[in-house]
């Protein structure tokens, strides 16, 4: 199956922004594909404030959240696979969802798949 992490992430996100709430992500900046502005990272984590007010083309897919923001005044566009998003939460009371780490769902393709385990020896029962 896929992850629920995207749709968890909309449903949380249009629930802060209907109860009037600042809708923050907590993102892992170290991790792959993570475009954010790297100045305004702090121990491999940056607050991302994603409220309609706060950016422009906001668009949170299956696949990442993507949006134009503005740091420091400058225009910056930004890209952060949904992989890399920590929580989301709402500012004024801290409430959201914070996500356990995902683990990869398909084995790298140079690692061959574990055989199967069988323990004991296979047999049949005669059920009545």
């Amino acid at each position: 199956m896929t992850s629920s992490r995207p749709y968890i992430m909309r449903a949380l996100y249009e629930w802060i922004v209907d109860n009037d709430c600042t809708p923050y992500v907590l993102v892992d900046a170290s991790g792959e594909g993570v475009m954010v502005p790297q100045q305004f990272v702090k121990d491999d984590q940056i607050v991302l404030n994603i409220s309609p007010g706060a950016v422009m083309d906001l668009n949170i897919s299956n696949e990442a959240v993507v949006f134009n923001g503005r740091f420091g005044g400058v225009a910056t566009d930004v890209f952060v696979p949904v992989s890399a998003v920590v929580g989301i939460y709402a500012r004024e009371n801290g409430q959201g969802m914070v996500f356990e780490p995902e683990e990869p769902t398909e084995p790298p393709d140079d690692m061959p798949p574990e055989p199967s385990k069988i323990e004991g020896r296979p047999s049949l029962k005669i059920v009545k």
